[in-house]
């Protein structure tokens, strides 16, 4: 399989292509942006949680158990004493960390279920409840952040199946098949446990509308078509009669405006309104 620093290399690149796609599309503000491209690179980690000693699953169990702890922090803040905060702090902290971590490892099985699509569906519903509700981020955006997510996990999946082959003695390793597959069907018990969760998840996640009716729209695919490559010129540069000579900043400042204005001409989709996805504001009579 392909080791930690291939991973998140590659996950970052994935993600930062997709975060160019979005900002020229206009999808979100910039505010964000960097949110849901986090949520692509952490993605491209996440399904190494069932490897015990991995930096993934480390990092992922030490993240939410500084988040439970300061939760139980807040939750009995008014009700117990200084010293009595601190212990019960300190102690969800380790509890979480190391207590749920063993449960976990215990349970699981590397590239077993969490190394499927199922799983990234139910972690791509668990990122758009996390923005929505935690960060407070709109449907549409929460799940960009979803789609983000699962775009980062199914980069992961396939490195992994890259790297059981081996093309250098042409030959395909024992791991081949265990990395990218729908569910463990090794462990039916797990796969069954993992698609009941999902589908619970996905049954108390956001409403995808708005971010469906966003990535749909014919204008914002047509926009990026004609963003996609420079009409004539590359980073500023022209070329006069066979020479090439820089455009005044002057003159590529009005082409801009010039090209943002018939831009502003054309219909919005629902996505693109207003830089990012609109909240839908109720009438008041």
């Amino acid at each position: 399989m392909a080791n930690y620093a291939t991973h998140i290399a590659v996950g970052t690149v994935v993600s930062g292509a997709l975060a160019t796609l979005t900002l020229a599309a206009d999808v979100v503000g910039p505010e964000s942006l960097i949110a849901v491209t986090l949520a692509g690179v952490v993605g491209s980690i996440l399904p190494d949680i069932d490897l015990k000693e991995s930096r993934a699953s480390r990092m992922f169990f030490s993240g939410i158990g500084v988040f439970a702890s300061f939760c139980v922090l807040f939750i009995a803040a008014i009700h117990f004493s200084i010293a009595e905060l601190w212990i019960l702090w300190l102690g969800s902290l380790v509890a979480v960390r190391y207590g749920l971590h063993a449960v976990f490892h215990r349970l699981s099985v590397h590239r077993g279920a969490w190394h499927s699509l199922l799983a990234g569906v139910f972690w791509a519903a668990l990122t758009a409840i996390v923005f929505h509700h935690a960060l407070g981020k709109h449907e549409g955006v929460a799940w960009l952040g979803g789609g983000f997510m699962f775009i980062g996990y199914l980069t992961h999946l396939i490195l992994d199946e890259i790297y059981s082959v081996d093309f250098m003695d042409r030959r395909i390793k024992a791991s081949f098949g265990t990395a990218l597959k729908f569910f463990d069907s090794r462990y039916p018990a797990h796969s069954a446990i993992l698609a009941v969760s999902t589908i619970g998840i996905l049954l108390v996640s956001p409403s995808p509308v708005a971010f469906v009716d966003g990535i749909s729209s014919r204008d914002l695919w047509t926009g990026l078509h004609s963003r996609l490559l420079p009409k004539d010129r590359w980073f500023g540069v022209i070329s006069d009669d066979g020479k090439v000579i820089w455009r005044t900043n002057d003159a590529a400042q009005k082409a801009v405006v010039e090209e943002r204005g018939s831009q502003a001409n054309q219909p919005k989709s629902p996505i693109t309104t207003t830089g990012s996805i609109p909240r839908t504001v109720p009438n008041v009579q």
